[in-house]
């Protein structure tokens, strides 16, 4: 049996992972959304469940200043005697952190701060006990910089030193420390999150060093290489309970040329192999095959089917998010029994804060989405309805609002910094089903009532939410908002049901 890749679609990138005996654990970075790092499981390393989030409380996570790509970058997930440990980088706060726990389906810690410079931070438990923490740092030159600290406090117990440059590519990042038979292996990855991006390795006889890069760098790179998956980088290593050795990392797929993306860097899997002097390498020679053979995982990939969510439970889906750091009376699952309901701010979507909106991350190139409003705008501005949303600068959307007393229905493009409304018409009822339908190449937009085939309403291409245009690291959500346009709404936004449909 084979697997096929991405085994984590859409907005997952810098994944890391650990093993529990038969039980994997996997996290991902989560930039400005909220809550943060999300929180994957799997027997099997191929089929993935979304179990929650880590930070899921304010005294964790404030994001309420973070601008477009702040926020949570590259978690490092860790076990070690009975406990979970993960840590990460809040760029828009203070730093570096860990926050642990003995249930990672439960609630983590309160942050513990570390006083270490840098970003991508790494824990790594050596067998006499030592703690070891690494981080991707530019201070005496760009490279991995490395201290021992009190897990029990974060207190620093060294000196913050340089132990490995990689091989020279830009922005060497991602440390990861490892220990197998006699070496400790320290894994970067180089080039930048970009089309140049590659993983590189080098070990030593010594956790602090000094280590010797493996003559076979990159063990992992699509730099230059005519394949759908390129910028492939920010590996994490696993061995699973058989012995055999793999490798989760990022990547991207491209669509059309010049290539650009906006589905954002996802998560893939990969073998590892060892070389006979000792040295591993990821996937077919440092390159990602097509499909690949399951080798002794009990199973290929699940099939994806519709999923509707009603909002009849007490709390959102794990993958329902945030933009930013959420204010409680802005939405409630409670107001209005089996809806979501939004009360919409003076905040827009052009705006870099915290506005009424939950979303999702687009995770297919073909897709269908739907959603039904309930919505009667009282006052002009009052605004709520479905974007496709890559950042405040650049987002589609199809929406009711009420313009010069009227109530209407309006599809719009924010394209940096170009502004338009590119269809509008008058609409009476106070409800409507709302649907964006994906391909490769286009957004189409229309809406219809209950039950009935959409009316086409607007169409946007895809490539212009890319993060080549677009810019920034995250991937493009659907989310349904509510908005005041500038003060807040009068008028409660009701979202009776929301389905997103896989067409691939």
């Amino acid at each position: 049996m084979n697997y096929s890749n991405p085994v984590i679609s859409g907005f997952h990138p810098d994944p890391s992972i650990c093993r529990v005996e038969q039980d994997y654990y996997l996290v991902t970075s989560s930039f400005e959304y909220y809550p943060g790092v999300p929180l994957f499981h799997s027997t099997d390393l191929v089929n993935w469940q979304q179990i929650g989030h880590v930070l899921t409380r304010a005294e964790q996570l404030d994001l309420s200043t973070a601008g477009r790509s702040g926020g949570i970058y590259a978690p490092t997930i860790r076990y070690h005697d009975g406990v979970f440990y993960m840590t990460t980088t809040n760029v828009s706060g203070r730093g570096n952190f860990y926050v642990y726990t003995e249930d990672p389906r439960g609630a983590w810690s309160d942050p513990i701060y570390v006083d270490q410079p840098g970003i991508d931070p790494d824990l790594f438990f050596d067998e006499d006990g030592t703690v070891y923490y690494t981080t991707s740092h530019d201070r005496f030159g760009q490279g991995a910089y490395q201290s021992r600290i009190d897990a029990r406090t974060g207190e620093r117990l060294s000196d913050v030193k340089l132990i490995w440059k990689g091989t020279g590519g830009q922005y060497p990042e991602a440390p990861h420390l490892y220990r197998a038979g006699d070496w400790y292996y320290l894994m970067l990855s180089e080039g930048g999150t970009e089309y140049g991006h590659m993983v590189t390795i080098a070990r030593s006889s010594s956790p602090e060093g000094p280590f010797e890069s493996c003559p076979y760098n990159p063990i992992l790179s699509h730099r230059s290489l005519q394949h759908d998956v390129q910028a492939t980088g920010h590996a994490d290593l696993v061995q699973s309970p058989d012995g055999s050795w793999w490798a989760v990392f990022l990547g991207i797929r491209p669509i059309g040329y010049p290539r650009h993306h906006h589905l954002g860097r996802e998560t893939f899997l990969a073998p590892v192999t060892w070389t006979e002097d000792g040295w591993p390498i990821i996937g077919d020679n440092g390159k990602l095959s097509g499909d690949l053979p399951v080798r002794n995982l009990p199973m290929p990939n699940k099939s994806e089917a519709a999923v509707k969510d009603d909002f009849n439970e007490a709390a959102l889906a794990p993958h329902w998010t945030f933009l930013r750091s959420p204010n409680p009376s802005h939405w409630s699952l409670a107001e209005k029994s089996g809806s979501l309901t939004l009360r919409g701010t003076e905040l827009s979507l052009n705006d870099a804060g915290s506005l009424a909106f939950i979303g999702r991350r687009q995770q297919h190139f073909a897709c269908h989405i739907a959603a039904h409003l309930t919505f009667a705008p009282q006052q002009d501005g009052e605004e709520a309805g479905l974007t496709v949303f890559m950042n405040e600068n650049f987002h589609y959307e199809i929406a009711v609002t009420r313009i010069a007393g009227e109530r209407k229905l309006v599809f719009r493009r924010r394209l940096g910094t170009l502004w338009k409304v590119e269809n509008e018409m008058p609409w009476n009822a106070e409800t409507v089903v709302l649907h964006m339908q994906a391909s490769h190449t286009h957004y189409v937009f229309g809406f219809s009532e209950p039950g009935i085939e959409p009316y086409t309403f607007g169409k946007g291409e895809c490539g212009l939410l890319s993060t080549e245009v677009a810019g920034g690291f995250t991937g493009v959500f659907i989310a349904m908002y509510a908005t005041g346009n500038g003060r807040p709404s009068t008028s409660p936004a009701h979202f009776d049901w929301f389905q997103y449909a896989v067409k691939e």
